[in-house]
Formats: structure tokens, sequence, C-alpha cells
């Protein structure tokens, strides 16, 4: 069952521009220590942040900034061909300090919220993505402890595929697989591989391997 959203106005938006339409939604954690002062600072106008809605831990679910309107929560960054990812987006922050799972009331208002957004707005599962996919030099939120696996199961976010991996993998054309699964902004080959393995494979380490391949679906540029 969907929360109903708590309107808590932040000051913090402009009009989407070019008369955008949104079709990506994009996932943060807060990074505070409480959900009040992340509330605080999503409206407060001296921040300059914002971000269209806010789930807590317990589920509470607060609406910002409304859907026709440009938030401030992804700042520079690309996916896909959108370069102003926030006038094509909706913001969804998570309250979470990053270090601790997100807890199962916080998952479920989010499942439903994104039920609601993906329907309103014809959002595809694979537009779902996080901020770290966007900025992978910048950000990595939600974070390694985010259950991406749930949301797929539910048709909420992209299914990662299950090929197998080249047997020589590189670094040359894992960008290449890579930005032809939506990873598009201008990084370097390392951020680039830990923003694939925060979504993908958050707890594995060292150098690029053809595991890295796999969840990305691009088969034919390997085979």
């Amino acid at each position: 069952m969907t929360a109903t959203p708590i309107w808590h106005p932040s000051p913090n938006f402009t009009e989407r521009r070019k008369g955008a339409e949104p079709d990506i939604i994009v996932l943060h954690a807060t990074a505070m220590a409480s959900c009040e002062e992340a509330l605080a600072r999503l409206c407060d106008p001296a921040a300059e942040v914002s971000a269209h809605y806010l789930i807590s831990e317990t589920g509470t679910v607060w609406k910002m900034v409304d859907e026709a309107q440009r938030a401030w929560h992804a700042g520079s960054g690309q996916w896909c061909d959108v370069t102003d990812v926030n006038s094509r987006s909706i913001g969804v922050e998570l309250a979470n300090p990053m270090w601790h799972p997100f807890p199962e009331p916080q998952m479920a208002a989010l499942e439903g919220l994104l039920q609601t957004l993906q329907k309103r707005h014809a959002i595809s599962p694979s537009r779902v993505i996080a901020h770290s996919d966007m900025a992978p030099d910048r950000k990595n939120d939600p974070g390694p402890r985010f259950d991406w696996a749930r949301l797929e199961k539910q048709g909420l976010a992209r299914h990662r595929a299950r090929d197998d991996g080249p047997d020589a993998p590189n670094a040359a054309l894992f960008r290449a697989v890579a930005q032809a699964a939506g990873y598009t902004a201008d990084v370097n080959d390392t951020d680039l591989l830990r923003a694939v393995r925060l979504r993908y494979r958050p707890h594995a380490t060292g150098p690029l391997v053809s595991e890295d391949f796999a969840p990305l679906g691009q088969a034919a540029l390997w085979t």
C-alpha cells in the first residue's frame, strides 16, 4: 500500500528546462545523521538542494517539490543521452547514513512510490537509477547496502543480465559495454568500474574481471 506523502514544500526548484518531462527516477541516500536533519536541509534555501520526495526509515514519505518542477538533486552527470538529469528526472531521497541497511518499512514505502511514479509517467524500470550511476566520479549513493535485487524482482528496476563475461576483459571493452547500458558520464576507468560495482557487485574489489561485464547485458559486444 502506497503511503500518502506529507506535503512539506521546499523553495529549491525551478521549471524543467525546454519543456522536459520526467522519464528517469534517481535514488539517493541522505548520508545524514537523521531524517529530520535531512528534511530541514532539503528545504533550506541556503542549501540550494532538494528532491521531490524523502522517505524516512519508518516509511513516512514527504513530498517537497511538485513532480512538474525541476528539483535540485542530481547535479552534474549523465545517463544515456541525458545531460541535464534534473530536468528529466524525479529525485527520491532515502534517509540513511550510508552505513546500515535500508529498513523494511522504508523499502516498502519506496516500492509503493516507485509503482505510482512509474505508472504516472510511464517510466521504464531501466530508467530507475542510483545517483552514483549518473555521477560516478562524485557520488556513491544510495550505496552498497541498498537492495537493488529486491527492486529487480518486483520489476521496479532493470533486471541484471546473467551472461558470461568476456574471456579477455579490458578497460576499453568495459567502457563500451557500460556506455551501452547507460553509463555515459565522462569519468575515468576507476570511477566507472566503481559505479557499476556499487549497483551490481557491491562487495567486489580488485581489478576488472569478466564478472563485472555480466550484469550489464550487452553480450553482443564481446561475443
